[in-house]
């Protein structure tokens, strides 16, 4: 793809085949992403607060956060409505992107401030699509806002 801006995306997903497809579907698309993965609504919170494990990264934020939303421990309702309670990340555009169609999940995430909710596609060939789509447009034709500690 042409004219794409680069830029940091953080996924946030527990199951490692599934984080194995992404990251497979974003190096077939040919995205210009930095592309980082955590496994729980908690992890995601460290790594994007900079603290425990993820402490060298303080200040360091991703440009968009692919959230799965049924993870263990702290799952990605629960993070979602931190991230957008929280002053530092609230800007940063979060695309749900999981394997609910459930109309609750669709309406909660959206009234959390979900910037986009898909849901996962059953073959790799449509992750692909999707993936290419997502980089279209977040890369391509939306502005972001500019990153910020």
């Amino acid at each position: 793809m042409e004219n794409l801006k680069p830029i940091w995306v953080l996924a946030a997903e527990d199951d490692p085949d599934d984080r194995l497809l992404v990251r497979e579907a974003f190096a077939e698309a040919e995205l210009p992403c930095e592309l980082d993965f955590v496994e729980d609504g908690n992890a995601l919170l460290d790594y994007l607060l900079g603290r425990g494990d993820f402490a060298d990264r303080q200040g360091q934020r991703p440009r968009l956060i692919l959230l799965d939303l049924n993870m263990p421990g702290k799952d990605g309702r629960e993070a979602l409505a931190e991230i957008k309670a929280h002053p530092k990340l609230r800007r940063i555009p979060v695309v749900v992107m999981t394997t609910s169609k459930a109309e609750q999940d669709i309406i909660q995430s959206y009234e959390l401030g979900v910037s986009s909710f898909i849901v996962k596609p059953l073959t790799f060939d449509g992750l692909v699509d999707v993936v290419r789509t997502l980089g279209k447009y977040w890369l391509s034709v939306v502005e972001l806002p500019p990153d910020a500690e």
